[in-house]
């Protein structure tokens, strides 16, 4: 009688089913896992994002919250601080972040992000912003959307419609679908 050496056909059609099986558990969980992180880094970066405004607002009485996020960093389409801090270019946020959308799409960690001032009068200072984030790919990067206004308070939206679109709407981040996020 011959002793033979190796698996057989069936042995290793076993462990292969094992390890699919074990791959099919897995994956969503993982998928689950970056998306929760991903809308974890937005809520942060929106925080990041209010100290920021507070901080311009106070050293620009003049001008007030930033028209533009890229203002907050270190200024549009740049990436390093400039010597000299500008109304401008007030590096208050990193580059990856206040230039997130330059060029389009790119994003930080799965999330688009944008923040604008708002004149309250005729010629006075930006005395409202809002800032928001919305998934770069919904159900991929993530599925909420998030925003903040002037005072401080971040706002989820379950995002029920899907949209990717980055929400910056005087007064919309009060209002329904948005509510206060726990």
């Amino acid at each position: 009688m011959r002793k033979q050496k190796g698996f057989s056909l069936i042995e290793l059609l076993i462990v292969v089913a094992i390890i699919l099986i074990i791959a099919a558990i897995a994956i969503p969980n993982l998928l689950r896992a970056r998306i929760a992180a991903n809308e974890s880094s937005a809520v942060s970066s929106i925080r990041t994002i209010n100290t920021a405004e507070v901080s311009y607002q106070t050293s620009n009485p003049a001008i007030g919250y930033a028209t533009a996020m890229s203002s907050l960093g270190p200024g549009a389409g740049v990436f390093v601080c400039p010597a000299a801090v500008t109304p401008l270019a007030a590096c208050l946020i990193d580059g990856v972040l206040s230039n997130n959308g330059n060029p389009v799409g790119n994003g930080k960690s799965g999330y688009n992000f944008n923040a604008t001032g708002k004149v309250g009068a005729a010629g006075a200072a930006n005395v409202l912003y809002q800032a928001g984030s919305a998934p770069l790919s919904y159900n991929q990067t993530g599925v909420r959307r998030f925003c903040s206004a002037e005072d401080g308070v971040i706002h989820a939206d379950p995002n029920g419609g899907a949209s990717v679109a980055v929400d910056v709407a005087t007064g919309s981040c009060a209002a329904a679908p948005y509510a206060v996020l726990n």
